[in-house]
């Protein structure tokens, strides 16, 4: 059931990676090149954090 569940709910994790990525990345440096770089590292840190915080989550639900 969770599974069928995350597809359409995940859709809206995007803009909000994507916007706080490139808020964080243009605080950080002024050229674009600088910018889009370092967004594209934030995006990747910020899924990643959300992806180990969903399995904690989904480990203590199925265990519970």
């Amino acid at each position: 059931m969770l599974l069928a569940v995350i597809p359409g709910q995940l859709w809206y994790s995007l803009p909000l990676i994507v916007s706080i990525s490139l808020v964080y990345g243009a605080t950080r440096h002024e050229l674009m090149k600088p910018i889009l770089q370092h967004s594209l590292r934030a995006a990747v840190w910020i899924a990643a954090f959300m992806l180990v915080i969903f399995a904690i989550l989904a480990i203590v639900s199925w265990t519970l």
